[in-house]
């Protein structure tokens, strides 16, 4: 019986879900085809129907999770009418995302690591990174950081997220960096908006 578009999308999800779990628990390199083919139930050959091989598999978890950190930026910056609390939103619903137990392994470690920062940079551009420039570019177009460049303000912010976030990951508690890292993003978004 051949199986509908429906079943291999379904097959495709609970893979990734079991995939996800196991390179959060156990590292890329810790992490078994075997065991994640056993625990999504379904062969080897299935697997690999799907995903050419560990990389691959890697990959697309981590382009879920890319893809869940940025939906959950839009979620948390909407709350407001406020253009500067929908940037602080964001950006601390990056953090917050990032170093949750089931992400921060996988996007903040191996993501690098395994698929090279380039790969990295093209999965954060399509999610996260997409929705800091759009919101740079309305606060622009609304009369802030007149003198700024979009790219340049959206680059510098991403990568002091990123750069907190994997200092953040190294903390057994993140809620006082938490707290400092989003009162220097409200001072600096506040300096410099006031200055130009």
């Amino acid at each position: 019986m051949r199986r509908t578009k429906e079943d291999a999308n379904e097959t495709l999800r609970r893979l990734i879900g079991v995939a996800k779990r196991h390179f959060a628990e156990h590292g890329y390199a810790g992490a078994a085809l075997e065991a994640i083919a056993a625990e999504a139930e379904v062969t080897r050959g299935a697997l690999y129907h799907h995903f050419r091989n560990k990389h691959g598999l890697f990959l697309s978890v981590l382009e879920s999770v890319q893809q869940e950190v940025g939906e959950r930026v839009e979620q948390e910056a909407s709350r407001s009418d406020d253009l500067r609390e929908q940037l602080l939103l964001g950006c601390r619903a990056f953090l917050v995302s990032a170093v949750e137990p089931g992400n921060k392994r996988i996007m903040l470690i191996d993501g690098p690591a395994v698929l090279g920062w380039d790969t990295w940079r093209v999965l954060d551009e399509k999610n996260s990174m997409s929705h800091l420039r759009e919101q740079l570019t309305l606060m622009q177009e609304q009369g802030m950081f007149k003198d700024a460049a979009v790219e340049s303000l959206a680059s510098f912010i991403s990568g002091g997220l990123n750069e907190s976030a994997l200092r953040m990951a190294e903390l057994p508690d993140t809620s006082d960096a938490m707290e400092q890292t989003m009162k220097l993003m409200s001072h600096l978004v506040g300096a410099w908006d006031q200055r130009h």
